[in-house]
């Protein structure tokens, strides 16, 4: 019997297999789990093998993000960083000094801002240009949806009161139709094209950035839900294949090609050709990403019936399909004949009802492929489309740290859509009550990436430290549903079905807490934290003192 190269024991193994059993010990050689049980695995124990003495503190398969932009995340780490504040004046004293380290720099770009934080959830030019009138400022929001410009980048754009708004998008007026210096979705990209280029260096870095904060969070694996991206947004692969050939990309990765909701079917030969060059290493891309609406905070997320304004009366606006829905049938069906899996941004419920629609049409057309097509924030669902889920195989990909009441939520989404609609936001509860498979994954840098922050708030509905009443508490999530969302459910969406349970001849994808989460009441979930990460059997995070 040829001996382990690791041997973890002296704490409990919370296997996420489907009995959800524990083990006391776990054997790896080669990468890969060869032992899960109790005293007999230390048989395995040789002269050469490392012993990690767990202390009591858990052993998990590792997370599993579905839904990231890692690289994006990663660069703006090293950018004008507005995150983790919603004041106006701690923005614009960011932006200053960000603007007076960088005098050489010839945009100022970033962003994090918070829609909450002004009036109407639209910042004006005008604030900028007190700080920085001389050079171009671009800021995207927390929610990468809109975009806060000063007078100057919005001259460098062309961008005047007599600019008509997008198709996919608005350009936020003042009273005589002047651009206030807010950009909503498609229109993000009239400023966006004239950014100086980020570096191929710069994107490398930012990955490898990313990639060390996401370690530290217990993370192994994710899905890159914007490779090859347009329609204003940047393009990470070449950071993503250089990280992989060259033997730095520690997590696996799963892109998802972006499908330009301006192109149609004829862009599916571009996809093929980048699914191979893309694929190598650690790198997979056999996913494509398409963004069927906006979000609710800025009207642009599709919605069965219209909004509602200040008054409480329905409006003309429903949102935006950026993909015609019969269009979206025909694409859905031919790329799920080649064997891609389709990742949807679906948030609104008629953008939801659309994916279903389309993933419905690939099954009648083509019968039940391996294809795991899945439907990413799902923030309001029809109940009518609950039970879809499982009866079409689509997994629903829940980001659980929105599920919670904050400004956002309160002041700039329940009252524009009315008490019934409200009721249907981040279903959880009913769609795992209705069978379907439940994968999670962060949207990082729209929020925060630590899985246990969203788990904290599946299970609560609750933010993590904050003292408010739970939202929608009959649709929260027990812990261990929740666990398994972030490793075996994500595990099965990424098709990485040699990880998300610990089980012999799975990778060694792994994750020790620094306690036992069970032993703690729900509220306490967030206070937990990741002692150690190991992919592959290598440990490539650990905490002081671990």
């Amino acid at each position: 019997m040829t001996d382990a190269d690791l041997l973890f024991t002296g704490g409990p193994i919370l296997t996420m297999d489907a009995a959800r059993t524990r083990a006391s010990a776990l054997a790896v050689r080669d990468g890969r789990i060869v032992a899960v049980g109790h005293r007999e695995v230390h048989d395995l124990r040789g002269p050469r093998t490392e012993v990690v003495d767990l202390r009591g503190r858990p052993l998990l398969p590792g997370f599993q993000d579905a839904h990231v932009h890692a690289v994006m995340g990663g660069v703006e780490l090293g950018q004008c960083d507005l995150t983790g504040t919603t004041d106006p004046r701690e923005y614009l004293r960011r932006v200053a000094a960000h603007a007076a380290a960088h005098p050489d720099r010839e945009w100022i770009v970033g962003g994090g801002w918070s829609m909450e934080s002004f009036d109407g959830g639209v910042p004006t030019r005008a604030l900028l240009d007190e700080i920085v009138p001389d050079r171009p400022v671009y800021l995207v929001n927390r929610d990468h949806h809109g975009a806060w410009a000063n007078t100057r980048a919005l001259e460098i754009a062309g961008i005047t009161a007599a600019t008509p708004d997008p198709d996919d998008g608005r350009i936020e007026r003042d009273a005589d139709g002047a651009p206030r210096g807010a950009l909503q979705e498609g229109a993000m990209a009239l400023v966006a094209a004239h950014l100086p280029p980020t570096t191929a260096e710069e994107k490398l870095a930012g990955l490898l950035r990313a990639q060390e904060l996401l370690h530290s969070l217990g993370i192994t694996a994710w899905q890159d839900a914007m490779l090859a991206g347009t329609d204003g947004y940047p393009d990470p692969s070449g950071a993503y294949l250089t990280a992989a050939r060259d033997g730095l990309l520690t997590a696996t990765v799963i892109g998802a090609l972006w499908w330009a909701r301006g192109r149609g079917a004829e862009q599916i030969d571009d996809l093929l050709d980048r699914r191979e060059r893309l694929t190598t290493g650690r790198l997979r891309c056999s996913t494509i990403k398409i963004m069927q609406d906006g979000v609710a905070e800025n009207f642009t997320a599709a919605m069965t019936s219209p909004y509602l304004d200040a008054c409480g009366c329905a409006t003309a606006n429903s949102g935006i399909s950026f993909v015609d829905p019969e269009a979206l049938k025909g694409y859905v069906t031919a790329l799920d004949a080649l064997d891609f899996q389709v990742h949807f941004h679906a948030l609104g419920d008629r953008a939801v009802r659309e994916a279903l629609d389309a993933v419905q049409a690939a099954r009648t057309a083509n019968g039940r492929r391996d294809t795991r097509p899945h439907l990413a924030h799902l923030q309001v669902v029809h109940p009518d489309d609950v039970p879809r889920f499982r009866a079409l195989g689509a997994t629903a990909n829940i980001q659980p740290l929105w599920a919670a009441h904050e400004p956002q939520m309160d002041e700039l989404t329940i009252p524009f859509l009315g008490p019934e609609r409200a009721a249907w936001q981040y279903p959880f509860g009913d769609l795992l009550r209705s069978g379907a498979v439940l994968a999670a994954g962060s949207d990082w840098p729209v929020s925060s990436p630590d899985p246990l922050e969203g788990i904290h708030v599946a299970v609560n509905r609750v933010a993590p430290g904050a003292d408010a009443k739970p939202f929608l508490p009959d649709q929260a999530l027990d812990l261990t549903t929740a666990l398994a969302a972030y490793t075996a459910g994500s595990a099965y969406v990424n098709h990485l079905d040699d990880t998300g349970t610990l089980a012999p001849g799975n990778k060694a994808d792994l994750v020790v807490l620094d306690r036992d989460p069970y032993d703690n009441p729900p509220e306490a979930i967030c206070e937990t934290r990741v002692a150690m990460t190991y992919t592959s059997g290598t440990r490539v995070y650990a905490a002081p003192n671990a």
